[in-house]
């Protein structure tokens, strides 16, 4: 099949978070798999980038485009994605694709995507991953754009990819019809993966030695993941464990003050770490010397519960946000929402070695069996399979 993936972020801007991870590995094994793959991004980095924009661009054998980003020439303002050079891409090449898949539904890309291919009568797929809720962020500008213009690209699809149950009901809550939502869950690519970071290299770099209990978050630094909740929590755990650290692995979202006052609020200033942004090499090492990874509150499948399992690291989450219940009781706790819980459910791990080790061992055995992205890109192609196939003429428009 000739397929165009539409994604706001890919490879390299990993810093963006899960959807340019999501989009590069299926993008990636739907290639190897014998497919031509198209891919529309943007430039757009909170680093410096010489990416080569408005023009398609080999990727690993794919084609891709990273539109240049007009938000970056408007100061002080804090407008959608505008990747103003697209249109004309998208209107001259939109037709000869067989089926469009789409990542996230609030951004400029997918409204100029889901037009042409209404236009020129292509099926496209839409995947929110798990960013269908209006109440996280800037909450009112999500809602415009819906107004505006989300609510028709999703029930326009052709078909549309749920992460978990969570997110199912909230498209059948939004009017998809009942027989256009698969659930698709995230995967991991097990070759990409050969060989782990052995044991300590992280911990040498931030000087915290063998004895020392780590709890590791590993994510974007945003209040809606809970960062405060966890800081708190930890303030807890750390009367029990006086030997334990807590490690806040991300880059800054503009919030990491407020956090630095809830740290010092709490006399924790020397066992709380804020590394930055690090590399994915750096990433895999910190879950290699983690005695457990916690994430409060998300949404959709995040990535780094797998490779969490990787590497064998129990996790710690909650039912805030969405529910991933094969966490619970199998490779760590799935807990109420507030600090005592939370705080209760690290020290229960902490304090036992049999249990984390029960559940590193599970945790390995089923990222390698179930969550893998080969078994997982062939359930995608059978749904592009189903779209194409049952697709209407161009409608116009």
């Amino acid at each position: 099949m000739n397929i165009l993936q539409v994604t706001p972020f890919f490879k390299p801007v990993w810093e963006s978070g899960g959807v340019a991870r999501v989009a590069y590995d299926i993008s990636r094994n739907l290639h190897e798999n014998g497919h031509a793959v198209t891919v529309y991004t943007t430039n757009r980095s909170i680093y410096p980038s010489d990416l080569p924009t408005n023009r398609p661009t080999d990727v690993d054998g794919m084609n891709v485009y990273y539109f240049e980003n007009l938000r970056r020439y408007i100061p002080g303002a804090t407008p959608p994605v505008i990747p103003y050079r697209m249109p004309a891409v998208a209107k001259r090449e939109t037709a000869r694709f067989d089926v469009i898949h789409i990542h996230d539904h609030r951004t400029l890309l997918t409204v100029i995507a889901s037009h042409y291919a209404r236009k020129y009568g292509v099926p496209y797929v839409l995947q929110a991953h798990g960013a269908l809720p209006d109440d996280t962020g800037s909450a009112r500008m999500k809602r415009l754009f819906d107004v505006l213009w989300a609510k028709k690209v999703i029930l326009g699809a052709a078909g549309v990819i749920a992460l978990n149950e969570t997110e199912a009901e909230r498209y059948r809550n939004l009017g998809v019809d009942e027989e256009k939502i698969v659930i698709v869950p995230n995967g991991i690519d097990l070759a990409e993966y050969p060989d782990l970071p052995p044991r300590g290299r992280f911990r040498a770099a931030w000087g915290i030695d063998d004895a020392t209990k780590v709890v590791l978050y590993l994510g974007r630094l945003d209040p809606t993941k809970g960062i405060d909740l966890l800081i708190r929590s930890f303030g807890e755990v750390g009367q029990e464990f006086g030997d334990a650290v807590l490690m806040l692995v991300g880059g800054d979202m503009g919030h990491n003050e407020e956090f630095r006052r809830r740290v010092r609020s709490l006399g924790l200033d020397d066992r709380v770490i804020f590394t930055g942004f690090v590399s994915r090499e750096d990433k895999m090492a910190a879950f290699t010397d983690a005695d457990v990874f916690v994430t409060p509150s998300f949404t959709g499948f995040p990535i780094t519960f797998l490779e969490a399992c990787l590497c064998g690291t129990p996790i710690v989450t909650t039912g805030n946000g969405d529910l991933l219940g094969w966490v619970d009781n199998t490779v760590g706790f799935n807990t109420a929402y507030t600090p005592e819980a939370l705080a209760g459910a690290i020290g229960r791990l902490l304090a036992d070695d049999a249990l984390r080790d029960g559940f590193s061992r599970q945790a390995k055995e089923i990222v390698r069996t179930r969550y893998n992205w080969q078994a997982i890109v062939h359930e995608i192609e059978a749904l592009y399979a189903a779209v194409a196939n049952g697709y209407r003429e161009p409608r116009g428009g």
